[in-house]
């Protein structure tokens, strides 16, 4: 597999890019955002994920190794193809669609050409407890990963009794009350409890 290229930028289009490694030209798939980013004479790193059919091998290729994974993980729920997992992120940032996942944000993710709202649904149910850290806070800025407490929250929420779609809608509206420092665990769990109570 080829896991990434290095050389310089020959000629780009509205959908390729085309990559020189070893005198041979490469024509690499690039979402719009790593195409901006491309300037033909100029040395470029792409990471790259091949995919193989009966009769195509396409290269595509991302600014780096996140959206790559990202890319390579949406094409394991059903129903998305290669095309469809670059039009994600042409839309949204690897954190924004991480983020949409997580928190069951279906509307996000039909902003996606091709993606509906059952598409959507089926992209949170199958990917939700496989998309990995998310960035919390405003953008995504100084926020926290979900290795830290929303995780902690989770599983208490979880062990509590609630479901885990529950414990997910909590966290994420928890993690939106958060201005400034992040308070200590039993807090948030405390806040987290309160919002649920008014649910059930």
């Amino acid at each position: 597999m080829i896991a990434s290229v290095r050389g310089t930028v020959t000629a780009t289009g509205p959908d390729l890019a085309v990559i020189e490694v070893g005198g041979v030209g490469l024509a690499v798939h690039c979402a719009p955002g790593t195409l901006a980013e491309l300037r033909v004479g100029q040395p470029a790193r792409l990471a790259t994920s091949l995919v193989v059919r009966e009769d195509s091998l396409t290269l595509y290729g991302f600014a780096d190794d996140d959206a790559k994974a990202l890319f390579e993980l949406l094409q394991t729920a059903s129903g998305v193809g290669p095309r469809l997992a670059q039009a994600v992120l042409a839309v949204h940032t690897p954190d924004a669609v991480r983020k949409a996942i997580a928190n069951a944000d279906t509307a996000a993710l039909t902003r996606v050409p091709g993606i509906g709202k059952k598409g959507a649904e089926r992209l949170v149910l199958e990917l939700r407890d496989r998309i990995g850290p998310v960035s919390i806070g405003a953008d995504g800025v100084g926020g926290v990963t979900g290795g830290a407490w929303p995780d902690q929250v989770r599983q208490a929420l979880v062990g509590l009794g609630w479901t885990a779609g529950q414990a997910d809608q909590a966290v994420a509206a928890v993690a939106e009350s958060i201005d400034g420092e992040t308070p200590p665990v039993p807090v948030l769990l405390k806040q987290a409890i309160r919002l649920l109570g008014r649910t059930r």
